[in-house]
């Protein structure tokens, strides 16, 4: 199973949104590029839903036939490890495999020592067409590579293997998560993972690396945009030579993770794929429940009374629906309005303030962060917001639609 050049996480908390979904992607086939759409949900969000991967199958599946899409898609056990990844194997066919909490574990001296002999051969000048400087690789930092991320690169592999144990090796596609790590990974330390991925005899086809600077939730890129640019064409340039050095899936690419609503970026990196001819896989998170808000909040009535609970509590319990997230959120509660005021919003003060649009004086990154997390909440109102999602369909559909095809996909892949 061979992941297409360009490929698109899209996340859809409550699984009504399928076909909203799929109809970007079909308008962008329309202007004349293939992007894959690739369904993801991880083990968190459906304990914290009650869902199952069964159901992000299904409605996959279902929008697929529904639109006549032709071309591939998938379904991605997001973020799984070896104690979550059965529950995935009867219905996804991309697997993302998070390895980031054992990045820092010590190797044993055996496991050292074998990745010692395999990488010791680049110790020296190591040039590396196109990437913006030559490395200097010394068997001291080949040791300080493997005591950081050996141990992360073993898991994988047995991840990788057990799965494909279930599954064979040519029915699912392999992505490798190191990007929930504390630092972000040099274009070096990028290449020596990738070695150690090889060695393992993982067919790694996406790889999400840590990138300097903020990647939160559903906001901007919060970080110098060009040490960004730096970072990511050198890396391009890494994977384009490691596969040929290691012999790895020709198709390899980065992925961006949590890569949605980073506007700043996505001009930069249409450039540099195009440039370099390079694939790219992004993955957009939770914007669309987002987009289910701002519809619900749009169409007024028993929408807007909704959304407005929903931020109530959200507001309330901040603490709780933050500990999952605390990485990757910027919560400044001054600047977050109280429940008693919003309760007074119009429907367009609720969605000015929730839409990410940067030129709007009322767009609220406070705001839209701790609404981010507030999926939990409407999954405790089980009927009452399934019923009002199915009732405020089209204003609903209309959102999600225009925020994955007008701001992500005609800038990061059309380069409008």
């Amino acid at each position: 199973m061979i992941l297409e050049k360009y490929s698109m996480g899209v996340g859809d908390r409550f699984s009504h949104q399928a076909k909203a979904q799929l109809s970007a992607f079909l308008k962008a086939k329309e202007k004349g590029i293939t992007i894959i759409p690739v369904w993801n949900k991880s083990k968190r969000e459906h304990t914290l839903i009650g869902s199952s991967p069964k159901t992000v199958r299904m409605k996959a599946d279902e929008a697929v036939a529904a639109l006549s899409w032709k071309d591939s898609y998938y379904v991605d056990a997001d973020h799984i490890g070896l104690k979550t990844v059965d529950d995935f194997t009867d219905f996804a066919d991309f697997y993302t495999l998070d390895v980031a909490d054992f990045i820092g574990e010590k190797p044993n001296d055996a496991e050292l020592q074998e990745f010692l002999k395999s990488a010791s051969k680049y110790t020296g000048s190591l040039f590396i067409p196109n990437v913006s400087k030559s490395f200097q690789v010394t068997e001291q930092k080949l040791k300080n590579i493997a005591d950081k991320y050996l141990v992360a690169i073993k898991e994988a592999s047995k991840i990788y293997h057990h799965i494909s144990s279930i599954k064979g090796s040519d029915h699912f596609v392999t992505e490798v998560s190191v990007d929930e790590s504390n630092e972000a990974q040099s274009p070096e330390e990028l290449f020596f993972i990738l070695c150690g991925l090889a060695s393992e005899n993982v067919p790694v086809q996406t790889i999400a690396p840590k990138f300097t600077g903020r990647f939160n939730k559903g906001v901007d890129y919060v970080g110098d945009v060009n040490q960004f640019i730096r970072e990511f064409e050198d890396d391009v340039a890494v994977i384009n030579f490691a596969i040929k050095e290691f012999k790895l899936p020709v198709n390899l690419k980065l992925s961006i993770h949590s890569g949605s609503d980073k506007f700043s970026l996505y001009k930069p990196i249409y450039q540099i794929i195009k440039k370099y001819d390079a694939g790219l896989h992004l993955k957009t998170a939770g914007t669309t429940w987002l987009e289910e808000l701002i519809g619900l909040a749009e169409a007024g009535g028993d929408g807007l009374e909704i959304a407005k609970e929903i931020y109530q509590q959200s507001f309330l319990r901040s603490a709780e629906l933050m500990k999952p997230y605390a990485t990757v959120v910027d919560i400044d509660f001054s600047k977050l309005p109280r429940p008693v005021e919003v309760w007074k919003w119009s429907s367009e003060e609720f969605t000015n303030a929730l839409r990410h649009d940067q030129k709007c004086r009322d767009y609220n990154i406070h705001f839209r962060q701790l609404l981010h997390l507030g999926f939990k909440i409407a999954a405790e109102m089980g009927d009452k917001y399934y019923d009002a999602l199915k009732k405020h369909k089209d204003v609903i559909s209309k959102n999600v639609f225009e925020n994955i095809f007008d701001r992500h996909i005609k800038v990061l892949f059309l380069g409008e």
